[in-house]
């Protein structure tokens, strides 16, 4: 037990190879590449809006469909029904996510760069901290938005849960809510992340077993005898 514990903290200090670092380093590009594109789109269809209703979800701002208008569709709908207006000052969770995935991407390319088995396993708590805290975060929100209804609104509904993976009735609209792009690259960050470290502390297993010396067995043949 004191042996494989004496391994892992070596391994903890052992740095970076170089194609760990590498992996690293390209591994910083889809981070980058989520903050341009929606992380979560929204859309509706009903008889009266054949075209459907949508909105993306970027880590920084939110866009409807159809140059922007459809937000306005929505929020016409959402008021006759009760539901708070969707409006960016609303969203204060999207204030801080590009502040997040900076801090990772700056992390994450110093972890590339002189970084080691602890620095590493710092970055793969870190990132899963920040993300399962960001959609936890829309979780409640959408929970939110579906129970803090006006109690004088013109057509009265019980509480619901929107949407939140897959489609759902509600009246005559369907609903759909499906991650995009930019959940996709984050996803790729994580696991990336995730397969580097796995693999950096199995490296360091195997060198630490070819590094200890192996003891020789014991001599079992009989002693030569004395002489007389």
């Amino acid at each position: 037990m004191k042996g494989r514990m004496q391994r892992f903290s070596d391994s903890l200090a052992r740095p970076l190879s170089g194609r760990e670092r590498l992996a690293v380093a390209l591994l910083v590009i889809p981070l980058l590449l989520s903050f341009w594109v929606p992380l979560w789109r929204i859309s509706m269809e009903a008889p009266q809006y054949p075209d459907g209703l949508s909105m993306d979800i970027y880590p920084h701002t939110i866009v409807g469909g159809h140059d922007g208008k459809d937000i306005r569709e929505i929020n016409i709908l959402n008021h006759y029904i009760g539901m708070l207006p969707i409006d960016r000052t609303h969203l204060t969770d999207l204030d801080w996510m590009p502040f997040a995935i900076g801090g990772l991407v700056l992390f994450a390319l110093r972890v590339a760069l002189i970084g080691n088995g602890r620095s590493l396993i710092d970055l793969f708590v870190l990132t899963g901290y920040v993300f399962t805290f960001a959609f936890a975060r829309f979780v409640f929100k959408l929970w939110t938005y579906g129970h803090d209804l006006n109690p004088d609104a013109p057509v009265k509904i019980p509480g619901f849960m929107p949407v939140l993976f897959g489609t759902k009735q509600l009246a005559n609209f369907t609903t759909h809510s499906f991650p995009q792009l930019g959940a996709v690259f984050i996803l790729v960050f994580i696991l990336g992340v995730a397969v580097v470290t796995v693999l950096h502390f199995l490296a360091g297993r195997r060198a630490a077993k070819r590094a200890t010396p192996t003891t020789p067995p014991a001599d079992l043949g009989h002693e030569a005898p004395a002489p007389a």
